[in-house]
């Protein structure tokens, strides 16, 4: 359940299609994040939780969505493969968490498939009066169960469907259709906000209630509502199996769409606001109802066409990550041998493909998803946390692989990378990573025994558990709080006072210095205020999603424990010689200086597949006595 994934030699091997530039992927993470929220999220929240103050509320959200994002930026870097969080937590804690994410990330995407294209259904049929739910009704009449739909919704079925086909033509011809939609979604955007501000009155915001109507309680509330809009960016770090130059495209991409989907948002919030008063918003349609009042109606029909380019765009991000994912896990060993399959013509799994439009499909057709969209996020702020902690991790941990990406070499260059390895002393390559630093050699009894980087993570995990309970403390203890009482602040400050010892254990150990061409500044403490936030937003969730959210880990624990962990690939793969390259001492002693069977060793190693490992070991063994 521990046992963490190993890098291959060449991590810009693989048999998907290499064909995204850097505006490709920037227009896919856009696409994902900015569909359903901004044409009905604004309306809700300003009305309903922050009033004007919305502006502050979706600065707050993107803030805290930056912090995970940057995170997922460096793993992009690191690791240029299908899978996003998985792999990473995969990577950097094991197996058993790794699954647990993964798990969550397939229900995520298919949830939110579901969800935009039964939105996608609901807009449409607002469009036209009525006509289809009546319809649809009339022939099926109406379904009672508290989870389910009012009605089977076909065209949310239909709509899914297909979107699968589309993105069924190839990773590049779905590209250019993201490309063109998300385009006309954002023109759509800039005519909203140019002529908000026209007509915008700032009386609206220095009226009744003022800005802040509802306090700064109600932008930190809606902050928590608006951070769902930015849910989406994960996409990016999914396409980096199938970027050109992922070192440079998903750290690029990632801050480019998060800083265009942060901005677009504030402006629309600010235009709408400024329209109109926040008391008078319509929150079922509120940019096509606020530029009615102003006497420009063509504005609702050219609203309705960038809420279709949005809402298409946001399937298409899900319906992308979905299949990607299942092959990651899949090829990993730990879902069902088939999902790893690759269509050799179109360079796409297009089997999980099949499975994912049909099951988002299903679910968009029977489900009453307002009830389960929030079960959704829990999944989410999961996967953010354990990324965010995995940065911290990597960054205190020894390694000997070659993380950062790099163009593919030359067989001359890959000899003489192998030999420059060789002949650089053990020493050398460890380097001082997870070893405390000498100005804290104070902490020498207390972890000095400790093998570097285990210090680390533990901090790493005490310091999550105590954001836990810090949270979930303000949660239930917030008006003795706001009333002084002295027991609350003592057990406050005590919880904070071991968060930031955690903070300055870590910061006492020596980072690894390895090269990427990006990494998370601050850390750890970029890192761990993400944590902090990702945690907050999560035990804001009720009770019943958190029941949900542990039946559907149930399942996962039986598909992991029944079939997962007994064929999983790095299982398969713990030789003598994967352990053996693994620890510092026992390179040492095997190693030693350069020779010619030394290259020569670990020149095949290198090009020899899993199978044909054990007669390697085989033939040093007979050598052992060397």
């Amino acid at each position: 359940m521990n046992r963490t994934k190993q890098l291959p030699s060449d991590l810009l091997e693989t048999p998907l299609n290499r064909c995204l530039n850097t505006f490709d992927i920037t227009l896919l993470g856009v696409g994902h994040m900015v569909g359903a929220g901004i044409y009905v999220l604004t309306g809700t929240v300003a009305k309903d939780i922050a009033g004007p103050g919305i502006i502050l509320s979706f600065l707050l959200a993107g803030l805290a969505s930056l912090l995970s994002a940057l995170c997922y930026a460096e793993f992009g870097t690191r690791v240029p493969k299908a899978g996003s969080a998985y792999v990473y937590t995969y990577i950097s804690i094991g197996e058993f968490w790794a699954f647990v994410i993964g798990w969550n990330i397939l229900l995520e995407h298919m949830i939110g498939a579901a969800s935009v294209a039964r939105a996608w259904s609901g807009y449409v049929d607002s469009l036209f009066g009525g006509v289809i739910s009546n319809t649809t009704i009339g022939i099926t009449g109406e379904m009672h169960e508290q989870l389910l739909g009012r009605y089977p919704d076909f065209l949310a079925f239909t709509v899914c469907l297909i979107y699968a086909f589309l993105l069924g033509i190839g990773v590049k011809g779905s590209a250019i259709v993201n490309s063109f939609l998300t385009i006309i979604n954002l023109s759509v955007m800039a005519i909203v906000i140019v002529i908000g501000f026209y007509y915008a009155n700032d009386e609206n915001w220095t009226g009744k209630g003022g800005f802040l109507p509802y306090g700064f309680s109600g932008v930190v509330a809606g902050a928590a509502t608006c951070f769902y809009a930015f849910v989406g960016f994960d996409s990016i770090a999914t396409s980096g199996e199938e970027a050109k130059n992922p070192s440079f495209s998903i750290p690029m991409a990632t801050v480019i769409s998060m800083g265009i989907v942060t901005l677009g948002y504030v402006l629309v919030s600010a235009a709408l606001t400024l329209v109109i008063p926040y008391y008078d918003i319509n929150p079922s349609a509120a940019l096509p109802e606020a530029f009615v009042n102003v006497g420009q109606h063509w504005v609702k029909y050219v609203v309705s066409l960038g809420a279709i380019c949005g809402m298409t765009t946001t399937l298409f991000g899900s319906l992308f990550s979905l299949p990607r994912c299942m092959y990651a896990m899949a090829v990993d060993g730990l879902l069902f041998g088939f999902l790893g399959n690759i269509n050799t013509k179109t360079q796409l799994p297009l089997t999980n493909l099949v499975i994912s439009g049909l099951s988002s499909a299903l679910i968009a057709l029977l489900f009453d998803l307002e009830k389960l969209v929030e079960f959704m996020s829990i999944g989410t702020l999961l996967a953010y946390t354990i990324v965010s902690a995995s940065v911290i991790i990597l960054r205190y941990r020894p390694t000997f692989e070659t993380t950062a990406c790099k163009p593919a070499s030359t067989p001359g260059s890959e000899i003489s990378a192998s030999t420059s390895e060789l002949t650089t002393p053990a020493s050398e390559i460890i380097n001082l990573t997870g070893t405390l630093r000498v100005q804290y050699s104070w902490l020498g009894p207390i972890f000095g025994n400790c093998e570097p980087g285990t210090v680390v993570t533990g901090s790493v995990f005490i310091f999550t558990i105590f954001s836990c309970a810090l949270c979930t403390f303000f949660q239930i203890s917030r008006k003795d709080l706001e009333n002084g009482i002295w027991w609350t602040i003592i057990l406050a400050a005590f919880f904070i006072l071991i968060m930031a010892g955690c903070l300055l254990v870590i910061c006492a150990h020596h980072q690894n210095s390895t090269s990427l061409r990006f990494k998370v500044p601050m850390v750890p403490f970029v890192p761990a205020l993400s944590i902090l936030f990702n945690i907050e937003f999560m035990v804001h969730l009720n009770i019943l999603t958190w029941l949900r959210f542990f039946i559907w880990m149930i399942i996962g624990m039986l598909v992991y424990f029944l079939y997962g962990i007994h064929h999983s690939k790095e299982g398969e793969g713990n030789s003598s010689y994967s352990i053996l390259m693994t620890s510092s001492e026992a390179v040492k002693e095997k190693w030693g200086a350069t020779t010619k069977t030394n290259l020569k060793g670990v020149l095949t190693h290198r090009k020899a597949s899993a199978g044909d490992r054990s007669a390697i070991i085989k033939d040093d063994d007979d050598d052992s006595t060397d």
